[in-house]
């Protein structure tokens, strides 16, 4: 059952799998394991994160495509809900409008980039992508009617996800349930099943053809293949699933801005967790996400306590000053591409495939060893 349901992509590492079923089982329980704004905050940006680079992997890990748009359409999906929101008022109704435009926009839009851009080498594709992005970004910002502008769109959401909310009259198992207790359990339920999804389609016969149009092109193409066809769909896969993204996330927050989902910065956090969890594996995704948003959210206050322990150290206490914790962060990174430079996940699934490979390697006993070593006196 638990194979079919992970489309036969098993974790093949008993590291890997534990580590996954934690992560699993702490997002599933954020709410009443770690109770506070904050830690729930970053569980639930640890979700939205899980979707959009598993959906950015799809295109990079699985089809070999670089492209610097994906927070186009991640913005795309916040900006549909939230003008559809601003415009018909807070409802369920408003939401379905604004997502289902903001889909239809990044459809039109991914496929004409795909057609018409996917030609090209690789190299200028990804240039044409970031003008893309940066082009929309700049429009994001300069149609202040419409979009907020530089400010932005603070909006209301249906009243099952707002914090008024409170459905149960008491506190359930100790914690006091509202509107932003049932959001956060509506982003786990959505990424979990489009993570599932998105599991099936790398491990279809489609994500075959990807995979084997990003080993050789080529030779795809030479066996009958259309590459540029496949490439396209997988584009616009990964451009629905990034909007999907951006749309959870703007009901989470109940606002979206340039910053909060056009800027490149969150391209370059989505690149630099697809290289920590590891490429073409969508369960990097997953790892690398919960790794990078716990760092990039509680490394301030362990660099504090270590500031507070070190004081009066002359260079030691600079080093691990809480302003500096983007030095140490990059210094993660820099650490984690040396010693994994497969992944979290490439280099745990490696080293799962080496022991039986080491197993089938060694030679066989044979009888005079097996008589050897039941000799007498033998200390071995």
């Amino acid at each position: 059952m638990l194979n079919r349901l992970l489309s036969h992509d098993l974790p093949r590492n008993r590291w890997l799998a534990a580590a996954l079923l934690a992560i699993l089982v702490g997002l599933a329980c954020a709410p009443f394991l770690f109770p506070g704004s904050k830690p729930l905050g970053v569980a639930a940006k640890m979700l939205v994160f899980v979707l959009l680079v598993a959906s950015y992997d799809l295109l990079l890990g699985y089809t070999g495509i670089v492209s610097f748009a994906h927070t186009m359409f991640f913005g795309i999906g916040a900006y549909g809900v939230a003008i559809a929101s601003s415009r018909l008022g807070a409802g369920w109704t408003a939401v379905a409008v604004g997502l289902g435009l903001a889909l239809a926009l990044s459809l039109v839009l991914s496929l004409v980039i795909g057609l018409f851009s996917l030609r090209v080498k690789a190299i200028f594709y990804a240039m044409i992508t970031l003008a893309v992005a940066s082009a929309f970004q700049s429009l994001a910002s300069q149609l202040s009617e419409l979009t907020g502008g530089e400010d932005g769109l603070s909006f209301r959401v249906p009243a099952a996800l707002s914090p008024s909310f409170e459905p149960f009259d008491g506190p359930l198992f100790g914690l006091a349930v509202d509107g932003k207790v049932l959001a956060y359990y509506l982003l786990f339920a959505v990424v979990l099943l489009l993570f599932l999804l998105l599991l099936r389609i790398v491990n279809s016969p489609f994500g075959r053809v990807l995979q084997a149009i990003r080993e050789n092109d080529f030779r795809a193409e030479a066996i009958g293949y259309r590459v540029v066809v496949f490439r396209t769909l997988s584009n616009v896969a990964s451009a629905l699933f990034a909007c999907v993204a951006g749309a959870l996330l703007a009901l989470w927050l109940r606002y979206t801005g340039p910053d909060t989902t056009l800027s490149f910065e969150i391209m370059l956090d989505i690149l630099l967790i697809v290289v920590i969890g590891g490429m073409g594996t969508m369960y990097g995704a997953v790892v690398g996400s919960v790794a990078f948003v716990l760092a990039q959210n509680y490394l301030q206050d362990l660099l504090k306590l270590g500031a507070g322990a070190l004081e009066g150290v002359p260079v030691l206490s600079q080093l691990v000053s809480p302003d500096r914790w983007l030095l140490w962060l990059g210094l993660l990174f820099v650490l984690s591409v040396y010693h994994f430079p497969t992944g979290i996940v490439g280099r745990l699934r490696a080293r799962a495939a080496a022991r039986p490979a080491a197993a089938r390697a060694a030679p066989p006993p044979t009888a005079a060893t097996t008589a050897a070593s039941t000799l007498p006196g033998d200390r071995r």
